[in-house]
């Protein structure tokens, strides 16, 4: 383990305790376990894993106005710090200020193996039955309607367009049910097939009640 983990440890965990968007430490050390685990598979640097998975979310675009680099001035100060070497600190800048999904369209700009395998990992975590929970948590945070028919998904071509968000269901359209086939590696591919699964028997059941053909009444 590097010196500078525990470190960076702690002081993501104390940012992020209190965290009640689906962003919070939980989200960060499930991505970073995962991240962890497909490394090892793939003989990736464990070190810029853990690194990059600790810091991914230290300063997300969502919530500090939709700069994408912030992230990443963030996360190289924070370990400048602990005097974290400079190569080391330049791949976790890469990781971080890219790991984001800005719509369908946009080109994933993604270019490190250990890049790769944290973005599977926390794209991982935003589908199946938490990524689900997450949705809610953060559209209900955002005041975000759960669903208006009226008005269909968009597949984006822009980060600007992806940030206009209409209602939570068409979140699952837009991005969610399009990350299975976006993972990098077999093991996010193979995770990912049965959280997609669980993502459409929800939706599927979602759609019965709200049109009130719930097959328990025939």
């Amino acid at each position: 383990m590097h010196p500078a983990i525990p470190a960076i440890r702690s002081i993501v965990e104390h940012q992020f305790s209190e965290e009640s968007t689906g962003h919070d430490w939980h989200h960060i050390e499930r991505v970073t376990k995962l991240a962890l685990r497909i490394g090892e598979k793939e003989g990736a640097n464990l070190t810029v894993i853990e690194l990059a998975g600790l810091l991914h979310d230290i300063s997300d675009h969502k919530f500090n106005g939709g700069d994408f680099n912030k992230g990443g001035h963030l996360a190289a100060l924070i370990l400048q710090e602990i005097d974290v070497e400079s190569v080391i600190i330049d791949q976790v800048i890469h990781i971080v200020n890219n790991i984001s999904y800005k719509g369908a369209h946009v080109v994933n700009t993604m270019q490190s193996l250990e890049g790769k395998i944290v973005q599977d990992a926390d794209r991982l975590d935003a589908i199946g039955a938490i990524g689900i929970a997450r949705t809610f948590a953060y559209g209900g945070h955002k005041g975000h309607p759960i669903y208006k028919p009226s008005i269909p998904p968009t597949l984006h071509s822009s980060p600007e367009e992806y940030q206009k968000t209409t209602h939570t269901i068409n979140h699952f359209h837009e991005k969610l049910l399009l990350l299975k086939d976006r993972m990098h590696t077999e093991t996010g591919r193979k995770i990912a097939e049965t959280r997609h699964q669980f993502m459409e028997e929800f939706l599927n059941q979602f759609h019965d009640e709200w049109n009130s053909v719930d097959s328990t009444y025939e």
